[in-house]
């Protein structure tokens, strides 16, 4: 890793002509962040089932008494060992802000195919106590793009709004908000759109070497569920 080495006063002046581009691009992100708040809701019709540590519960169950919900979908097949490694690299951050979001009146819920016993068995192996749902029984992750069968792939049903989709589980987030008793679809964001949720990326962007994943077989080939690396 070469780097150009310079006194600290032309590190600073460098420093700070950089500053001014991250500013900048801190104002446009709260510029489309207040796009995305103003986009349009659609009410959400369907009944939809969820299997839970409590039973069965629905989709207003899941907002827990709060006018808004956001879903994470886990990569978690109904017949796979584990949950996807990329899905638990970002869930090991789940636990510390989902206080913090019930105190912006928001639930936080993560869904997968799973059958909930396997959910529950991965979440105790992994350490982790935020909320996990099946929605296996329901087409809950079919209608918001999550899961595809071998027909969607050869139809060219597409993943992220305009990508063709492989059969089987895929990540996202969605958000849905209550108003007067209805339930409404707010917003959806799949594949890189979930960039901006994983904190511990975001620190790794600020190291000299970045992500270094360029000359992986895929990106973030180097992941593995945290209680798999090798110490």
């Amino acid at each position: 890793m070469e780097r150009n080495i310079v006194s600290k006063r032309e590190w600073l002046e460098l420093r700070m002509a950089h500053l001014q581009r991250e500013k900048a691009f801190d104002k446009e992100r709260d510029a489309l962040s207040a796009q995305r708040r103003a986009l349009p809701w659609v009410e959400v019709t369907e009944h939809y089932l969820f299997d839970s540590e409590d039973g069965e519960v629905t989709l207003a169950d899941l907002f827990d008494g709060r006018d808004q919900l956001i879903v994470q979908h886990f990569m978690f097949g109904a017949n796979w060992e584990a949950g996807c490694p990329s899905c638990s690299f970002w869930a090991d951050g789940y636990d510390g802000f989902t206080i913090h979001l019930a105190h912006r009146d928001a639930s936080f819920v993560a869904v997968s195919a799973a059958p909930i016993e396997s959910l529950l068995a991965y979440r105790e192996r992994m350490g982790w106590s935020f909320g996990w749902v099946s929605a296996g029984r329901s087409s809950f992750n079919l209608d918001y793009g999550m899961s595809f069968s071998e027909a969607d792939a050869e139809t060219g049903t597409a993943y992220n709004y305009d990508k063709p989709a492989r059969a089987g589980e895929h990540p996202g987030t969605s958000v849905f908000a209550r108003q007067d008793g209805q339930i409404f679809h707010t917003y959806s964001t799949y594949a890189r759109g979930l960039d901006m949720l994983n904190g511990a990326y975001h620190y790794v962007d600020l190291l000299p070497s970045g992500r270094d994943e360029g000359g992986l077989s895929f990106t973030q080939a180097w992941v593995r569920r945290h209680d798999e690396y090798e110490t």
